[in-house]
């Protein structure tokens, strides 16, 4: 099915006004999209630059696009939307994909992070938690609730080959927070550093793994063994 364009869509679009947030929804469910694309719009911060209803309108979308947020379905037409992510994320370096998902077991929620996804959403969830996931994970934080991240990190844990990527003792430490579900201004606050040496730690260690995001980084660093769950 095709998606429903929205009335403020660009096919041409290449910069948001004001600072807005860039926003892609990609569901094949035509009239879910439609309302939440109208529901993002009516806020001042957020700009919803198309929809798409399969994965290769996504990536046409992309070609045409800047985007911040891409809020991607689980299961589209032309695949499954959370191994299409690697492919997604492959087209910009600063796009987080946040994932929209009726399901809410831990084999899909792992294979989400794995993939690269920056968050997920469950569809039984408020517009209200679209919202948050949006501005969150723009901010450089993740969108996923820290008991949900504490209960897939042992699954995480040295899932393949030990990496060969060496990170700093305080890098290390940086990510075991985050593993604890906390956010910059919390992790400033627990190593008494401002707010902005722990995002240029994010952002080194971020680089070091090849991460999009500080949850894809953490999930990296998991599954190849350079950082233990505590």
């Amino acid at each position: 099915m095709s998606g429903a364009q929205t009335p403020s869509t660009d096919s041409g679009a290449t910069s948001s006004d004001a600072g807005r947030i860039r926003v892609l929804i990609v569901d094949d469910h035509e009239v879910l999209a439609s309302s939440l694309a109208l529901a993002l719009e009516s806020e001042g911060d957020l700009e919803v630059v198309g929809t798409a209803g399969s994965i290769a309108e996504a990536m046409a979308q992309l070609g045409r696009n800047e985007v911040d947020v891409l809020f991607l379905d689980h299961r589209l037409p032309d695949g499954d939307g959370i191994s299409a992510i690697p492919a997604l994320q492959a087209t910009s370096d600063t796009m987080r994909i946040v994932v929209l998902t009726a399901s809410t077991s831990d084999d899909a929620l792992l294979a989400a992070l794995e993939n690269g996804a920056a968050g997920f959403v469950s569809k039984s969830h408020g517009l209200d938690d679209v919202l948050q996931a949006a501005r969150t994970v723009t901010a450089g934080e993740s969108a996923v609730a820290p008991e949900l991240l504490g209960r897939l990190i042992p699954r995480l844990a040295r899932r393949g080959e030990r990496g060969s990527v060496q990170l700093t003792e305080r890098e290390l430490e940086v990510l075991a927070l985050v593993a604890e579900g906390l956010t910059n201004n919390a992790i400033a606050e627990r190593l008494f550093v401002s707010v902005h040496t722990v995002r240029n730690h994010v952002a080194n260690l971020s680089a070091k793994l090849g991460a999009h995001s500080k949850l894809e980084a953490l999930t990296i660093a998991l599954r190849d063994g350079i950082l233990a769950p505590r």
